[in-house]
């Protein structure tokens, strides 16, 4: 087993971790092009990236190298073989469930002493190459924006000799407090310095334009100034650094993503403790806050330590309200007080929703810090939930290859992955607690897994399509047709007597459940409280089928023509509904369920009947056959 499993597994693993790196190409490819960046630092870049989707990758290839396998096992009758030697499916599992095992501890080291590291190299040169100024590649006939400060408009650009034809820049370094200065030229051409941080613009045969503001009144010169100036050529030196410069990774590896267990545990401890203390200052604060102006607790210094003790009650004063209050006042004084409790309202608002803020903040932090410490054990998880879903449902589909288990490796990721990302933004935003929304997704999957091995374990039919036409038959009446060839070797050869007995044995059964079904169709109670008994129905559908099968033997060929004339009997489920009176009785009693079923049985029960009456007709036509009596005009006079 695991020389079969080991291969598909690590072809599978990198067919995933491809495809995972692909969409991350995909991701952030705008971010990457156009920079100048060497291949090293782009190869480095991606060997981090693939490192940090193995826990993307990992559990999708075991589930598919888990379909795989077992696939190839049930379609090449191996696991039937196995099984009919005394091995177990839990057998076969057995040393594979083991490999799973050591792969989660493996994948829980990985997640705790591997990732975070990795995650803060990638996402520091990520950073570094988001800030690294991109090349200079400036179109026709179109505005460029890459240089800081500048737009520049080219008409016509030369290739082979890099000269710039009808040129236009906008000269925007001064912000939004000034007006841009415009410079045109006939031609031009752009370098750089040898130090890579500066541009030099040569342009040759233009005019500079500039709106410089207001005069002063200085030497007689007021109102709006502008400047025009003519040239031949002229160099502007614009600071532009094209070098790369890697950013220290320090600052990532404070944050969440480049911490281990124990790092993230004692954030969470360090910002639980932080979010206390505001919670008790506020809660001391309102101890002594003082009510209708009066102190209720005063602080005490006992050796360096600051205590709370409460001071006397003060006597209650004769009950007023406050408009009665208010009243006695003059306007002035009522102006004043309102004036100040509207500003101590104002100021208490204020510095409780800064509260809030920095607690919310706090807050934050610590779920995200808590979501990553419980995703350091869901991978684990994850690889041992989907070997048991992958295992059996291979032994159950028994398709090998790439397609079936593509398609239901695919389905299974994806409901994986809508649920997880569910869950962690159900935990990130405090909707539920987080340990509920990262579990969320194996505590779904687990119990499929425990199904799905039930099942094979024990020889379920659960996607076994024939078994799901045979239901979906019985519930909509649909009919098959028969098909009988003659048969090269027969080895019970066809008794005409006892033929003949046969089929006037069943002609009998055909006539007496035609006449439990009565002349009539049957009405609304009759048909819930009776119906039609599916055991005969059934009973009678296996008396065919012997008859059919023993006629097969036949040499004739006008008997198996004739055989091939025998209906196959609708066995509907909605002849009789339930079996029971008393079921029978709710039923009736919800009539927008029972009045459709009652329409769609007496439909069912009709055919049945067509189809026992068809029977009896093929009866006496085969009786005639079997005695040597039948002719043509005997099928077209009955």
């Amino acid at each position: 087993m695991l020389q079969t499993f080991l291969p598909q597994f690590m072809m599978t693993f990198f067919i995933c971790l491809f495809i995972v790196m692909m969409q991350f190409l995909w991701k952030y490819v705008d971010e990457l092009v156009g920079k100048g960046l060497s291949i090293s630092l782009v190869a480095e870049l991606f060997f981090y990236a693939a490192l940090t989707m193995v826990p993307l990758a990992l559990p999708l290839s075991i589930l598919l190298a888990s379909l795989m396998t077992f696939g190839n096992l049930g379609e090449h009758v191996e696991l039937t073989a196995l099984k009919s030697s005394g091995i177990s499916l839990i057998k076969v599992m057995k040393p594979l469930a083991w490999l799973m095992v050591v792969i989660a501890v493996i994948a829980f080291f990985f997640q705790n002493d591997i990732g975070p590291k990795v995650q803060v190299k990638m996402w520091t040169l990520m950073f570094s190459m988001r800030q690294k100024t991109p090349t200079i590649d400036i179109p026709e006939g179109a505005v460029y924006t890459q240089i800081p400060g500048y737009n520049l408009y080219v008409k016509h650009k030369d290739e082979q000799t890099n000269m710039l034809y009808g040129v236009l820049i906008y000269d925007v370094s001064g912000g939004g407090t000034t007006y841009p200065r415009i410079v045109a030229a006939d031609s031009g051409s752009l370098s750089m310095t040898p130090d890579k941080q500066h541009l030099l613009l040569n342009l040759y045969h233009g005019n500079w334009y500039e709106d410089m503001g207001s005069g002063s009144g200085a030497g007689g010169m007021k109102g709006p100034l502008y400047r025009r100036e003519t040239f031949h050529d002229k160099e502007i030196v614009v600071s532009y650094d094209a070098t790369f410069t890697r950013m220290d990774d320090e600052a990532m590896k404070q944050q969440y993503v480049g911490k281990n267990i124990n790092q993230l545990q004692q954030t969470i401890d360090s910002v639980n403790r932080r979010i206390d203390s505001i919670g008790s200052e506020i809660s001391g604060e309102l101890h002594r806050q003082r009510i209708c102006g009066v102190p209720l607790r005063r602080p005490v210094f006992r050796d360096s330590v600051v205590d709370d003790e409460p001071l006397p009650p003060v006597p209650a004063m004769p009950y007023s309200t406050l408009d009665t209050l208010l009243a006695k006042s003059t306007p002035a004084a009522r102006r004043s007080v309102m004036t100040h409790a509207v500003s101590m309202a104002r100021s208490m608002l204020g510095e409780c929703e800064f509260r809030g803020y920095v607690i919310n903040d706090d807050s934050f932090v610590a779920r995200r810090h808590n979501i990553e410490w419980h995703k350091k054990f869901t991978l684990s998880l994850a690889c041992l939930i989907f070997f048991f879903i992958g295992a059996p449902l291979g032994a159950i589909i028994r398709k090998g290859g790439l397609g079936m288990p593509i398609v239901m490796s695919v389905i299974l990721f994806v409901v994986y992955y809508v649920i997880d990302n569910t869950g962690y933004k159900l935990a990130r935003d405090a909707r539920w607690p987080v340990w509920q929304g990262v579990w969320l997704s194996s505590a779904v999957l687990a119990p499929l897994g425990a199904f799905l091995t039930y099942k094979a374990v024990n020889d379920s039919a659960l996607l076994d399509s024939d078994t799901y036409m045979k239901w979906w038959r019985r519930l909509t009446g649909t009919t098959r047709v028969r098909k009988l060839e003659i048969k090269e070797i027969i080895i019970n050869e066809v008794d005409n007597a006892e033929a003949m007995a046969r089929v006037s044995d069943f002609d009998v059964q055909c006539a007496e459940l035609l006449a439990l079904c009565g002349p009539g169709p049957q009405g609304f109670t009759a048909y819930f409280r009776e119906g039609i008994d599916r055991r005969k129905v059934q009973a009678l559908c296996d008396t065919l089928d012997k008859l059919v099968d023993y006629l097969s033997n036949s040499r004739d060929q006008m008997v198996l023509a004739k055989a091939m004339d025998y209906p196959v009997l609708r066995q509907g489920l909605v002849i009789r509904p339930v079996e029971d009176n008393r079921r029978a009785m709710v039923l009736m009693a919800l009539l927008p369920v029972s009045l459709p079923i009652y329409l769609l049985g007496r439909h069912h029960q009709q055919m049945l009947i067509n189809d026992l009456k068809h029977c009896q007709t093929v009866n006496a036509q085969m009786l005639a056959i079997l005695s040597g009596n039948y002719t043509r005009d005997d099928e077209y006079n009955m």
